[in-house]
């Protein structure tokens, strides 16, 4: 299923592991391998990806961020295919990426001597970057044709969907709230109004899609392969003043 009608659909720049995701879950589609499993396959490739920087091995690092990409759509491409949607992978999917995020930006820190407070602010800056995108493309997946377990407010525990528990859901959900409320409710103060706007043009949702986990992924392993691994923290600094470029043009139009 198409999280879009195609009269919506844009290129998603972040989304370029989506046909390699696709493949992997139809081969999947009829085995006993669950979505959250794909998901922790995705965990392991980021956390070899952090091992590779730290110990200098850059073009192994850049393949297994980009191999996290691939398997982190190839979770939710396993669970259409097989028609078991569940908050418990939404939210151990999320809680993994912010986690993984985290530590690779220790890991670039680390490895290039820069300011362990720039390292901070340019991790703040990809979480809000991240949930502009996610902010804007949800509320359109509501809007058509949109999964039941994407929400534009994440205010309330949801009720577990068939075949998950509701302990399990009721933890994984505290958890998320912890770790993304803060942004969910800076990216929402920015910009109220999104939710009750016309829906966004095309050509903007693609330009949006830069701030997606994918791309952003992409970024920083193609200036660690270049040797430019000491730009990659003052870079997504100055790129988070992009918010409210995206913010504005979105009021406007």
């Amino acid at each position: 299923m198409s999280k879009l009608p195609k009269i919506h659909k844009f290129i998603d720049l972040s989304d370029y592991g989506r046909p390699a995701a696709r493949i992997i879950a139809n081969s999947l589609k009829k085995t006993s391998f669950t979505p959250v499993q794909v998901t922790v396959s995705f965990i392991i490739s980021g956390v070899i990806a952090i091992a590779c920087m730290l110990y200098g091995y850059y073009w192994a690092a850049a393949f297994f961020l980009i191999l996290k990409s691939v398997l982190d759509a190839a979770d939710g491409e396993l669970a259409r295919v097989k028609n078991t949607p569940s908050y418990t992978g939404r939210y151990f999917d999320s809680i993994a990426d912010i986690i993984l995020n985290f530590f690779i930006f220790l890991a670039i820190w680390h490895i290039t001597n820069s300011s362990l407070i720039y390292a901070l602010l340019a991790f703040v800056g990809v979480q809000l970057q991240g949930t502009l995108y996610n902010y804007y493309y949800v509320i359109l997946r509501n809007k058509f044709n949109g999964d039941t377990t994407s929400r534009v407010f994440e205010d309330k525990t949801p009720t577990a969907l068939k075949g998950e528990n509701q302990r399990n859901v009721n933890f994984l959900f505290a958890l998320y709230k912890l770790l993304y409320g803060v942004f969910d409710k800076t990216i929402y103060f920015l910009d109220k109004k999104a939710i009750r706007d016309k829906p966004f043009n095309n050509w903007f949702m693609t330009a949006v899609s830069t701030f997606g986990l994918g791309f952003q992924l992409l970024i920083i392993s193609v200036m660690l392969v270049l040797g430019w691994a000491a730009f990659i923290i003052p870079f997504f600094i100055v790129y988070t003043a992009m918010i409210f470029v995206f913010i504005g043009i979105r009021k406007v139009l």
